[in-house]
């Protein structure tokens, strides 16, 4: 996976709370950084994915996939940065793709050589949560997307 491939970069740093025994990032915490990257690219495309909106909407995305891939580990204050895309948008439906790949810690910059330390995928559906059914994506949502 290819960095440039992912138009949304989130920036973090591992936090002592989140490694082993072994010191390095325990596994479950990498689900919480992509549900960190998704939240924070809704953001950055001005995506209202807020809990009043939901509310107002009757409507939220469901978790019905999510996998991991572990590469090379983390470490205790690493700063590293999860590349965002989405790679398919379906009728109710989508695709979320993250590769987290580490920082130059004395430029901050990422190098140009680095591979992702982990890949992963998130599939999301979007729900009535009245009915408890899947229904069409909002195309606010789709435009931003695709834009």
């Amino acid at each position: 996976m290819q960095k440039a491939n992912f138009p949304f970069a989130i920036p973090l740093r591992v936090r002592y709370s989140e490694i082993d025994a072994q010191g390095i990032v325990y596994n479950s915490h990498y689900l919480t950084y992509y549900d960190i990257a998704i939240t924070e690219t809704l953001r950055l495309l001005k995506f209202d994915y807020s809990l009043k909106a939901m509310q107002q909407t009757g409507k939220d995305f469901h978790t019905v996939k999510a996998t991991v891939e572990y590469h090379t580990p983390l470490f205790y204050d690493d700063e590293f940065e999860i590349r965002v895309r989405c790679s398919r948008i379906g009728r109710a439906s989508l695709t979320w793709q993250m590769a987290i790949f580490l920082c130059n810690s004395a430029a901050q910059t990422m190098s140009s050589d680095e591979k992702a330390l982990s890949t992963g995928e998130v599939i999301w559906v979007y729900v009535d949560m009245n009915k408890h059914k899947s229904t069409p994506l909002p195309e606010e949502l789709v435009r931003l997307l695709k834009s």
